[in-house]
């Protein structure tokens, strides 16, 4: 039996216009991103020239309004861009989804001069985003958040630390939460900060296990002075803005997840086909043929599911539980595919010499970032048995 070469994801698009579009990311994503992902992400190097190669291409803004530079396109849609970017880096199709995330309050909270001012550059021009929601002592628990920031004249001063910040130090401008009045979730504030912003800093990235190509860090706000203009939303409404992006940001990890989980399979096919014991391919073995089966099946299950959700929030209808649900199961799935490619490669599948192994790290991050898969259960627990009893 012939080695089988990976066969591109059959996908059903809505439009013609969209179809086009993922031709190009698989052939940017064939050209300069998967070529280099293997040697770039053990030299933990950041790749900023591929997202300048996004922005000018237009993809880093794809689910915004064409009025400021986005693409007009459908959740439906964007989410498959990512999972492509995704399936060729992680670090690259995460990153595009955490820029999007930290474009959603502007774009769906700001005032119309801010969105004028504001959103051509972040969707088209070249600059890249981070969203600071988390920190050292408040990640699941956002509500309980400490960084603070405090009126002054026409001005806001920003004091406080966030933690585990994607793209933290390398972000052209950041989304941000910070506690404005008393406590929990009613006393806190969004702000767009500048990256370039006189007392705002990073620490030294965090050593990772996965992902090292994308800088995680914790980002400093050390008396940060910025206008009340770059405060986004009303007072004390930037907790419901930060619930209304993750809902959005969830189903992007999803997307992420499923595409690395589709690359590992793809790895996993080629690698079974072409191997042969005892006079045949591997592939040719039911135990392993079932192995494989079950991890595309998983796959399959996994799209459908973000894509429903997907649907769903283009409709303009509730998809929150589906967005839990989606997250939840994509990286799961992920993470079990990834541990199974590993085990189809055997001692191959244990040595950088094969992407596997670094397909199974990364996936490990994808079941904790946008809400732990423990905190996911909980929201859909919530839909359907309503609040905790205290």
């Amino acid at each position: 039996m012939p080695d089988r070469a990976p066969q591109p994801v059959d996908r059903q698009l809505p439009t013609d216009e969209a179809r086009d579009l993922i031709s190009l990311v698989r052939d940017i994503a064939q050209r300069e991103i998967a070529p280099k992902a293997a040697e770039e992400e053990d030299a933990g190097h950041f790749p900023r020239e591929i997202f300048t190669l996004l922005s000018e291409a237009g993809l880093l803004g794809l689910p915004y309004d064409s009025e400021y530079g986005g693409g007009d396109q459908p959740y439906e849609v964007y989410l498959q861009v990512l999972e492509e970017l995704a399936a060729a880096r992680l670090t690259v199709g995460l990153g595009v989804s955490v820029h999007s995330l930290a474009c959603h309050a502007l774009a769906n909270y700001g005032t119309k001069e801010q969105q004028v001012e504001h959103l051509p550059d972040m969707l088209g021009g070249g600059l890249l985003g981070a969203y600071c929601l988390s920190e050292p002592a408040s990640g699941s628990d956002a509500a309980s958040l400490r960084t603070k920031a405090v009126r002054d004249g026409d001005d806001w001063v920003l004091t406080g630390t966030k933690a585990w910040i994607t793209h933290g130090g390398v972000a052209d401008f950041c989304t941000m939460l910070a506690r404005t009045g008393g406590e929990g979730a009613r006393g806190i504030t969004a702000f767009l900060v500048p990256g370039d912003s006189e007392g705002l800093s990073a620490a030294v990235p965090e050593k990772k296990m996965g992902m090292k190509g994308s800088p995680t860090a914790q980002v400093h706000f050390d008396g940060v002075r910025i206008p009340d203009g770059r405060r986004i939303g009303e007072e004390g409404q930037g907790f419901a803005i930060a619930l209304s992006a993750l809902d959005s940001g969830r189903l992007g990890i999803a997307a992420c997840a499923v595409g690395v989980a589709q690359a590992a399979l793809d790895e996993a096919v080629a690698y079974a086909t072409g191997r042969e014991q005892f006079g045949r391919p591997i592939a040719d073995f039911q135990g392993l043929r079932f192995m494989l089966a079950d991890m595309a099946t998983r796959i399959e299950a996994g799209r459908s599911l973000y894509l429903t959700a997907a649907r769903l929030r283009d409709a303009g209808r509730p998809f929150a539980r589906q967005a839990a649900m989606a997250k939840l199961f994509c990286t799961d799935t992920a993470m079990q595919v990834t541990v199974d490619a590993v085990q189809v490669l055997g001692g191959y599948g244990y040595t950088a010499d094969f992407p596997v192994e670094r397909y199974m790290r990364e996936a490990k991050v994808l079941q904790i970032v946008e809400g732990t898969n423990q905190i996911q259960r909980m929201v859909i627990a919530r839909h359907l048995a309503g609040p905790e009893s205290r």
